[in-house]
């Protein structure tokens, strides 16, 4: 593997700095913050009725997992009277 040289103003220079961690190249913190993805750049991806799917799927699977929660909380109590 090969290797390239680039330019970095101070600025850049220290904001990649910043962000490298112990026993971390400066290759290592560009590959990994290179992978790192914005929400931002979701947005938009999901038409108003898929978005709308995808709040009602999630907020049934909240009521789903809330109400076996209470049922485990009442199977517990009822073990421990």
């Amino acid at each position: 593997m090969g290797t390239k040289t680039i330019r970095l103003d101070d600025e850049a220079y220290d904001r990649l700095k910043h962000r490298k961690g112990e026993g971390e190249s400066f290759s290592d913190v560009v590959k990994r913050l290179a992978g790192e993805r914005s929400f931002l750049e979701l947005a938009g991806i999901l038409s108003d009725e898929q978005a709308d799917a995808v709040r009602d799927a999630v907020a049934e699977l909240r009521e789903r997992e809330n109400e076996q929660m209470a049922a485990r909380r009442a199977e517990f109590a009822g073990d421990h009277e």
